[in-house]
């Protein structure tokens, strides 16, 4: 199955297909789907949930850990 018939269309740039992200909370607890990125580079849209906040448009940059 291919990965579009699998997750949203990306609204921004509609070339790309939003991935869900999960991460770990500060005791270890798994957050799943913290984040969801569009796969098309240029586009760099993202949504996410930081201290019970939604955000998006923030730069994407890799961790360091």
């Amino acid at each position: 199955m291919e990965a579009r018939e699998q997750f949203p269309e990306c609204k921004k740039c509609g070339g790309g297909v939003l991935i869900p992200l999960s991460d770990y909370g500060r005791d270890g607890a798994p957050i799943e789907f913290k984040a969801w990125v569009c796969t098309n580079p240029s586009c760099g849209f993202n949504i996410r949930i930081d201290n019970g906040e939604i955000s998006y448009g923030r730069s994407i940059s890799h961790s360091t850990k």
